[in-house]
């Protein structure tokens, strides 16, 4: 039996195709507008292949125009961003600057504040330039040392009343106990009526609650009250006398039923100190204070 033998069809790709689709298009376009074919079967033919696509491409054009003037308006609206940015980070950093300059404006006041408050005392101005670490200020150094004549136990205050005592020094620097630190305490004295304790601190009372505590304290009479001012006492051997520490927010009787202990709220911010001032008149251990 004869073969039958069958001819491959080759399968003309679609790019080809198309290809010859344009080139067809674009020849009626060129004819129609420089030969005049604007008539006839040929005129007919070409405006049905024609008017759609210059539909099509004015469709196209109209969009593309739309698209390219949106990005414009997207690159000056990105442009105006990055501006406003700028000028938010500049008015960012002068306010900053004008609030750090209240603080120490504020800061100034309240010493200025306090030289009146204890002017019987010689003091130093000083600034803190570190602390240890945690929240509050317990053990921190301040810029003046021994050649600006400050000595280990010379008192401390800022704000409103004491913060510590100074328990080294340096040529240019001096380390403060603060009287929050658990290894401080005073011997302290109710203003209102001259009954003595021992204030302690205490870092966990102050993480808790923000206060300190106190004991020993003998008021026989039961006068000592809720929110009465705590001094340092004449009596204590580290602490000038009158020095305020805080103000009594508990009061609780001892088991001995002969003394009672509480909690104080301390009148300096001990999470913010920046400037303090060191009374450079020091206590003797007889009650006295000790000129320069």
């Amino acid at each position: 039996m004869a073969r039958v033998r069958r001819k491959n069809k080759k399968n003309i790709p679609a790019k080809y195709i198309l290809l010859a689709l344009t080139c067809v298009c674009f020849l009626l376009m060129v004819g129609s507008f420089t030969l005049g074919w604007t008539s006839g079967p040929v005129g007919t033919a070409a405006s049905y292949v024609f008017i759609p696509m210059q539909q099509g491409l004015t469709t196209v054009g109209n969009w593309i125009s739309d698209k390219t003037k949106e990005l414009a308006q997207l690159r000056n609206v990105m442009q105006e961003n990055e501006t406003l940015k700028s000028k938010v980070d500049s008015l960012t950093e002068e306010l900053n600057a004008l609030k750090l300059s209240q603080y120490d404006t504020e800061d100034l006041r309240e010493l200025a504040e306090l030289e009146r408050t204890y002017s019987e005392y010689n003091k130093l101005p000083a600034s803190v330039i570190s602390k240890d670490p945690g929240n509050w200020f317990d053990t921190f150094l301040i810029d003046k040392g021994e050649k600006d004549g400050v000595a280990e136990g010379m008192n401390v205050i800022t704000g409103s009343g004491l913060a510590g005592i100074v328990t080294e020094t340096g040529p240019n620097y001096a380390k403060v106990r603060a009287i929050v630190d658990d290894m401080s305490s005073v011997s302290g004295m109710v203003l209102s009526t001259s009954d003595y304790c021992i204030v302690k601190g205490d870092l966990q009372m102050m993480d808790e609650r923000q206060m300190i505590t106190f004991s020993s304290l003998k008021d026989t009479k039961n006068k000592v009250a809720v929110g009465d001012q705590v001094v340092t006492s004449y009596i204590s051997p580290d602490y000038v006398q009158g020095l305020l520490i805080g103000y009594i927010s508990e009061i609780h009787v001892n088991s001995n039923n002969l003394t009672k202990s509480g909690l104080i709220t301390p009148v300096v911010d001990f999470e913010h100190i920046k400037h303090v001032l060191v009374i450079t008149d020091l206590k003797t251990t007889t009650g006295t204070v000790e000129k320069e």
